[in-house]
Formats: C-alpha cells, structure tokens, sequence
C-alpha cells in the first residue's frame, strides 16, 4: 500500500504539459553545486534530467488511486520533485503487491531497491543511464535537501507488507502508517521548503488517516490476498469472525468493528486540517482537496456501513464539484 498522500486522482485534474513542469525544475535549479553535480559527475545535461522527470511524471498519471499527485494545484517547481518521490514509492509498492512473485524476490527487488537509493544520494555518477527514476530522484533529494531515512522508512513499511498480514493493535497499526505514510507528507513539506515540527505533526495525522481511508475503501481487496488491517483485539472485542469476509457476509460485528474504525480515523483527519491551512500559496489548495476527498471517501465507507464488499466507495468525476466547492468554503 503505497500512501495515499502520493497517490494519482481521479477526482482532481492534474498536470497535463509534463514538458513544462521538467523544464521549469531545471530552469529553477538554482543549486550551482547541485548543478555542477548533476552535470560534471554523470555527465549529463537539462534535457536528460527533464526527460527523466518526465518519465516519472507519466509513471504518477498512469496509477489510478484517489488523491493528486503533481497535480496543477502544485506549485510548478514542486509538480516533478513530487512524481520523482511518487514513482520511488509506487515501484517499491508495486514490488510488495503485485500478484505472482515469490516472497524472496519481493525482499531482493525491494532490497535492490534501496541500494539504489543509497547510490542515487550519495554517488549519482554511478546510475547507469537507463535509470531513469533514480536519476531524477537522486537530483529531487539534493536540490531539496531530503532526509534519506525517510524513503528508508517507505521501504521498511514496503518489506512489512511482503511478510505481515495482520496487526495485533491499533498501535501496531499506527506504526506502519508512520512508515507507509507519513514520510511522504514530511518529504511533501520539505519540497515546499517548510521544516516545523508543528505541521510535521499534522502531516503525519492527516497522511495516517488518507493511509487509513484507503484501508477501510480496500477491506475486500486486501483480504482477497489474505491481508487485514482491521486489529485483532478490535476484531475479537466486537466478536467478528473472518470466516463472514471468507463468505462475503456483512455481520454486524464488523459493522461495529469498522464503525470504531472510521472513528479513529476521523479523529486523525480533524488534527490533520492545521497542516491545509499552515501552508501557503498552491500547495493549501491541493492538501485542502486532498484532506476533502479523503474524508469523502471515509463518508463512503461509513454511510455503507463499512460494507466494500457489494460496492468499493471511489472518487468520481461527481464529486469535483463539490470537493472544489469545499475547497473554495473551507473553513
């Protein structure tokens, strides 16, 4: 489960001119000793850094999922920064969800992976040509200044997918999210130049709570490959069986387990509305219809009563609309 806050919409328009936002990156590149890296040590020019962010670009508008990546709400120079995270992330996703690998391969392509993250930060002269995501990536973590522990802990939520298929508490829980999620709205922020622990709170409350939506929207899907996110102790407090979500029968045990689910969850969207309104400019408008969709799609699954097994709730183009409406009203 890659986190929602770097997930594609659908619900939302996004970039459409991927040559101009690439271009505008290394137009605004403004770095010199970044520059002379990315163009001395690997011996390369803008038009391969633009095409690499391009690539990235195009990787992020392929996905479907719920909530804006690199959208036009973005500040321009932030929109290729955010595919380069985003087309890391979904890689590395995919490599922990996609049907017909083995575990072992999963762990090595995943563990593979994070070799080359530590190449593209630390020797980016060494990424072979064809590289494209690490090449762009590796030009993304130095221009912004990035903590590289934070894309360390995507890959150890990623590697806890391959393994883990249940979760004893909601604290266990929560513990993947700071991991799965969290990081990409810390990493969000840092594009964007903020670095105050007070909306790094916020972020990972709202970031923890699109990751937490996307559970409750995904219950069918990822039970279908033996994995619950709903805790155990929540699940025997409220005397639900999993031999009902083998049979596809809604009980209302597990209308009153998702029910204390979509609570907590609610509660963690409420702290994460400081950080729509701590950021200025574009970005407030793009986490505000983040922050809204999230919540639509929260509103789904509880007016369905938690049931995703007769109907997945999904954004549409029916809701633009009013999401862009609440946008314009939020206060």
């Amino acid at each position: 489960m890659v986190a929602t806050a770097a997930a594609t919409a659908t619900a939302t328009a996004t970039a459409t001119d991927n040559t101009d936002n690439t271009d505008n990156v290394v137009a605004t590149d403004n770095t010199e000793n970044t520059e002379n890296t990315d163009r001395g040590q690997s011996g390369r020019g803008d038009a391969a850094l633009a095409d690499e962010y391009a690539y990235c670009a195009r990787l992020a508008h392929e996905h479907y999922e719920n909530f804006p990546v690199a959208s036009w709400m973005l500040p321009k120079a932030m929109r290729p920064h955010v595919a380069a995270i985003y087309a890391f992330a979904r890689t590395a996703d995919d490599f922990a969800d996609e049907p017909g690998l083995a575990t072992d391969e999963r762990l090595r392509r995943l563990d593979d992976w994070g070799a080359r993250l530590q190449l593209a930060a630390a020797s980016p002269e060494r990424l072979p040509s064809s590289d494209a995501v690490f090449r762009a990536l590796g030009h993304t973590i130095r221009q912004c200044d990035l903590p590289i522990a934070l894309f360390e802990d995507l890959l150890s939520a990623f590697r806890q997918d391959v393994t883990k298929t249940r979760y004893a508490t909601w604290s266990d829980v929560l513990d993947y999210c700071r991991r799965s999620a969290n990081p990409v709205g810390r990493l969000v922020l840092r594009v964007a130049g903020y670095r105050d622990p007070a909306l790094d709170a916020s972020s990972d409350a709202f970031c923890t709570a699109l990751q937490l939506a996307n559970f409750w929207q995904d219950l069918e899907r990822d039970w279908a490959i033996g994995r619950l996110y709903v805790p155990e102790d929540c699940v025997r407090r409220c005397g639900a069986q999993t031999a009902d979500l083998d049979a596809r029968t809604w009980t209302a045990a597990w209308r009153q387990a998702m029910a204390e689910m979509v609570t907590l969850t609610r509660d963690l969207f409420a702290r994460g509305r400081f950080v729509c309104d701590g950021v200025s400019g574009r970005l407030r408008w793009e986490l505000r219809v983040t922050w809204l969709g999230g919540s639509r799609i929260l509103d789904k699954v509880e007016r369905a009563g938690g049931n995703v097994f007769t109907h997945r709730p999904t954004l549409g183009k029916g809701d633009v609309p009013s999401l862009l409406r609440d946008a314009l009203l939020w206060k």
